[in-house]
């Protein structure tokens, strides 16, 4: 929280003239297809800003906020077990853009560091942006492997939890260009 809370004070003070567009409710999806079973739960708490002049960006998410889970118990795994959200309660992705932006849709690289589990890797993803004079719809899918991000899993769980999980992430950014 206070990663993403230094970054946004950054971004807004080192740019007076910047062009931000911000969202509180962008959302995000995980599925894991193991042999045995699939894992599916989502979150419409994603939190994000993009500086537009300077293409960076950093964007939040409480691991608590998932909803969905085959079961209670499973949901109670995945955050005390698993993400151990007590000691680890936020997921963050900040970076930036690499290729210039410009209105309409286009498929873009974002790079950056995501942080999960309390380690933090460096990544490329694809993400499609459409973008507007006022807002800007952003989509990508991209993998997470739980190994890159120290995840352990016991054995007995292995054929029911996936060790590549597919995330979904989607929203909507609102400012002014």
């Amino acid at each position: 929280m206070k990663k993403l809370f230094i970054i946004l004070l950054l971004i807004e003070t080192v740019t007076l003239n910047a062009q931000l567009f911000n969202t509180a409710n962008g959302e995000i999806k995980f599925l894991s297809k193991a042999p045995l079973e699939i894992i599916k739960a989502e979150s419409k708490k994603l939190q994000g800003v993009l500086d537009f002049s300077k293409k960076v960006f950093a964007f939040k998410l409480n691991m608590r906020s998932f909803e969905g889970f085959n079961s209670p118990l499973q949901r109670e795994h995945f955050y005390e077990n698993y993400l151990e959200v007590s000691e680890f309660p936020d997921a963050v992705f900040s970076g930036k853009i690499l290729e210039n932006l410009k209105k309409g849709k286009s498929t873009y690289r974002a790079k950056g560091n995501l942080t999960i589990h309390g380690i933090t890797k460096e990544v490329i993803i694809d993400v499609d942006l459409d973008i507007e004079e006022d807002k800007i719809s952003f989509q990508s899918d991209f993998n997470v492997s739980l190994e890159d991000f120290k995840i352990e899993l016991p054995m007995i769980v292995h054929q029911k939890i996936a060790k590549d999980i597919n995330v979904n992430v989607k929203g909507l950014l609102s400012g002014k260009i």
